[in-house]
């Protein structure tokens, strides 16, 4: 019986982990003003292949509205909830999508702009690199740059949050391979 058990267990994990390799990586763009027509694969007039290609290959949202501040949308999206039943930028008696994905055994990564009470990593991203704040000077950052948890600063010259965030994705996610779990906030006007 002992043996059928170990073996059970063997089975088990192999399962488990032939599973997860085979998980797909999910990159989660949420974009603060910006409209809905405003990308190609929606409609729009505007030029926008390498986020058509994404959304080729991908899932794209048709039935998800926002809140009309970034800091209630991005309550809502992180949450699955309407954003009062998580006391707006709180997140109070609710699981962010990111704890849950890391439930399942995903590596969860976030670039940009937060604007919530706490931090990412708090919130079940494992790692994370942007601004806590609801704004900033895209050219000079501001004091609540993190690389995950730790005070990032900004370098004096030759910074733009758009590519650092960018870059600093790539470095943070590195060579993962599948089950990854990445969520990208930019806006591409200051607010």
């Amino acid at each position: 019986m002992r043996t059928l058990l170990i073996a059970a267990c063997i089975a088990l994990t192999s399962l488990s982990t032939s599973l997860a390799d085979e998980r797909p990586n999910i990159v989660l763009i949420m974009v603060d003003d910006m409209g809905f027509s405003d990308l190609g694969c929606y409609g729009s007039e505007i030029r926008t292949p390498n986020l058509d290609q994404l959304a080729a290959g991908g899932l794209r949202f048709t039935q998800f509205y926002n809140c009309a501040k970034c800091e209630t949308t991005r309550a809502t999206l992180l949450s699955g909830q309407y954003h009062p039943s998580v006391g707006i930028g709180k997140l109070s008696n609710c699981m962010t999508i990111a704890e849950g994905m890391k439930l399942g055994g995903y590596t969860t990564l976030m670039s940009g702009k937060w604007h919530q009470s706490s931090t990412p990593i708090d919130r079940g991203f494992d790692r994370y690199f942007g601004h806590l704040s609801g704004a900033c000077n895209f050219f000079k950052g501001d004091n609540t740059f993190r690389l995950d948890n730790e005070p990032f600063k900004v370098p004096a010259a030759g910074f733009y949050t758009t590519d650092a965030d960018t870059e600093r994705i790539k470095a943070l996610n590195g060579s993962k391979g599948s089950g990854v779990f990445d969520v990208k906030d930019a806006s591409p006007e200051w607010h």
